[in-house]
């Protein structure tokens, strides 16, 4: 008796999932890419405000009057930067005061005030200034780019920068009075 072989037919056909498992791969690296973006964006906001000791973040502030004023041009200066808008209340509370420093302090050159408009539009933010009558230079915060870089919690808020750039008090809510401003700027100022 003979044994006969059989021929073994060769397949010639390619394995079907091969070509599919790249793609599953590629979905994981997104899903893992955005997951890695939003947890940096929460430890960013954890993080909380500029904290009193560090040096702020330098910025650039085009006014309503088109006067462009770089925070790292000012060193040298204590800088008053206060987050404000027209649809604020607690704003128009301390609005008098900040413009009553503001002309105390201008002719010494030493001092500079910045407003910082938040979300607000130009024609409120501008018959804001007019109607507290405010002087000193303010502009839109557009994009948010500057409140996101103090992480600002809400309005008002202000911030109180020495002359090498280092935040030195952090007023959370309106100021209640001139002497209290003015308690926070004078010592700054002593040789």
């Amino acid at each position: 008796m003979s044994v006969q072989s059989i021929p073994e037919k060769q397949s010639q056909q390619t394995n079907p999932t091969k070509g599919l498992r790249l793609g599953p791969l590629l979905a994981w690296v997104v899903v893992i890419a955005l997951l890695v973006i939003l947890a940096i964006g929460l430890l960013r906001t954890q993080q909380g405000p500029v904290n009193v000791g560090q040096k702020i973040p330098d910025f650039t502030l085009t006014t309503f009057d088109g006067q462009t004023i770089k925070t790292a041009d000012l060193r040298g200066k204590v800088i008053v930067i206060n987050f404000w808008a027209s649809w604020c209340k607690p704003c128009e509370q301390e609005a008098a005061d900040l413009e009553a420093a503001w002309r105390f302090y201008q002719a010494r050159g030493d001092v500079t005030f910045l407003g910082i408009d938040y979300v607000d539009t130009e024609p409120e933010a501008l018959a804001y200034l007019k109607k507290f009558e405010i002087t000193y230079p303010n502009g839109p915060d557009l994009g948010t780019r500057i409140s996101q870089a103090f992480r600002i919690r809400g309005v008002p808020e202000t911030y109180i920068v020495d002359q090498q750039g280092v935040l030195q008090f952090v007023q959370i809510g309106p100021f209640r009075s001139l002497s209290q401003i003015k308690s926070v700027i004078d010592p700054l100022l002593q040789p």
